[in-house]
């Protein structure tokens, strides 16, 4: 006979990778208070690709940050991989997030005083990675993403272009589980953002990584997996563009 407590909390099929349930994110300004986010409910799968667009205020890089753990959530829940790392401790928080999150920005946030290869194996020295190991895997995604012939130049002998590059190499230096990204080709010409844009994609398929971009590039945001347009904090939409379905109002 079939044990029903076994039945009842055993996972049926993979856990997403991020799930969130009703996040709400609010701010005190004075005696007024601003909701950001209100009661977002979204997942986000392995290997998925996502853009998510909106006008300016819309909450987008606030909800970024929560799903990067950079900002908690006022109410409701996160969860990566079915944990709630927002209870646990802020280093065992930390760790979790040198490990298992990469970042790229629309400012590449580059330390100027170190070269390509030392900026990008620095968060693995971080994480105590001998550092001959973490030089070798620099060197490897460097050339991955085209530099091979940079690694040795600084933040301000590179083109814009190849700052964002070697900011993409770093955000993968650990082999994260997610890369959230942020405005990415924001600073870039059309030419060079559409190349960046597509070496994320390439970089999501070859590596297994799943990306969350922010972007109003609307050309660009058709290119992913999956489409999430905010308004005033809500998810309006939300649209899978390899099928072609949508499921509005979700929030």
């Amino acid at each position: 006979m079939n044990n029903p407590i076994d039945t009842e909390f055993t996972p049926q099929g993979p856990l997403p990778l991020v799930s969130i349930d009703n996040l709400c994110r609010s701010f005190q300004m004075g005696k007024q208070t601003v909701h950001v986010l209100n009661g977002i409910t979204m997942t986000l799968a392995r290997k998925e690709m996502v853009s998510i667009v909106g006008a300016s205020g819309a909450g987008k890089s606030t909800l970024l940050h929560i799903m990067g753990t950079l900002d908690r959530p006022t109410s409701g829940e996160v969860l990566f991989e079915g944990k709630n790392m927002f209870r646990v401790s802020e280093t065992t928080l930390a760790g979790f997030r040198n490990r298992s999150i990469g970042f790229v920005f629309q400012f590449h946030h580059l330390l100027p005083e170190f070269t390509a290869l030392e900026n990008t194996y620095l968060p693995a020295l971080i994480q105590k990675i001998p550092k001959q190991q973490a030089m070798d895997a620099a060197q490897s995604l460097l050339s991955e993403v085209g530099l091979s012939h940079r690694l040795h130049h600084k933040p301000g002998e590179l083109s814009g272009g190849e700052q964002q590059r070697v900011a993409v190499a770093r955000a993968l230096i650990r082999h994260p589980d997610l890369v959230l990204a942020d405005e990415p080709t924001g600073n870039l010409d059309t030419h060079t953002g559409d190349e960046l844009f597509e070496l994320l994609r390439k970089l999501n398929h070859t590596h297994g990584t799943a990306f969350v971009i922010v972007t109003h590039n609307e050309k660009l945001s058709l290119q992913t997996d999956r489409l999430i347009q905010l308004q005033d904090g809500q998810i309006i939409e939300d649209r899978c563009l390899t099928d072609g379905s949508t499921t509005a109002n979700r929030s």
